[in-house]
């Protein structure tokens, strides 16, 4: 069972020379190796976003950045300042990089190959098995916004956008429907026979706002024809 329907048929093709479409997906990263070549800024703020996800973390580099030394001693991350092996991949899910030569991206996507392993590298789309979305997040709602790697800068001006228009309120409205589809689901009821439409009235989102959330719990049941 998935969330909602799968990449959009109107994606853009794939024409001579031009890569595929991507299939998006949201990675459980927690406790599972992910290896970072590379230990600037911009290194710095993805291996942040997988500390903050569960990841176990290990940098390769030259030379540590402050943010990831300050991480290493704290022993939140593992690092070897050294240049990058391909055997640094070994027993890794997943790898990043963020290095400035580009050769150095361009080894690290052949050693994924290898491996099997998705690799993203920043800023570099031809060594890239995994493009990173922006993300909106308001609790357990994510919401993605990718450009294929060909607009970072789109894809971060929308996220700024959206996280100005999606207040806390749908954090709290997801709770609401979750709460009323678990209730149907407890009954031996599929979620998936209702029309959820109507639950993202206005009406129902001012409730959230003033945190009325039983009375938004009963306008959500009264729009499904639930008792």
């Amino acid at each position: 069972m998935t969330d909602g329907p799968g990449p959009s048929s109107t994606s853009r093709p794939a024409g001579p020379g031009a890569p595929p479409p991507g299939y998006p997906v949201n990675l459980v990263v927690a406790g599972r190796r992910v290896v970072m070549v590379g230990a600037g800024r911009i290194a710095a703020r993805k291996v942040e976003a997988l500390l903050a996800a569960g990841a176990v973390v290990h940098v390769v580099a030259p030379r540590l950045g402050d943010e990831i030394t300050a991480w290493r001693d704290a022993g939140r991350l593992t690092a070897d300042e050294r240049p990058f092996r391909d055997d640094d991949l070994d027993g890794a899910w997943l790898a990043f990089t963020a290095a400035d030569d580009p050769a150095v991206n361009r080894s690290v996507y052949e050693a994924g190959e290898a491996r099997r392993m998705f690799v993203n590298s920043a800023d570099d789309p031809a060594n890239c098995s995994l493009t990173l979305m922006s993300v909106v997040r308001r609790g357990d709602l994510q919401i993605a916004i990718g450009t294929g790697g060909r607009s970072p800068a789109m894809a971060t001006h929308l996220r700024r956008r959206l996280t100005e228009e999606l207040g806390p309120e749908w954090k709290a409205l997801l709770d609401v429907l979750a709460d009323v589809r678990d209730a149907i689901r407890a009954g031996g009821e599929s979620s998936e026979a209702y029309d959820w439409e109507p639950a993202f009235s206005d009406e129902i989102l001012e409730l959230v706002r003033q945190n009325r959330l039983d009375e938004a719990r009963a306008e959500v049941r009264r729009c499904l024809g639930l008792p």
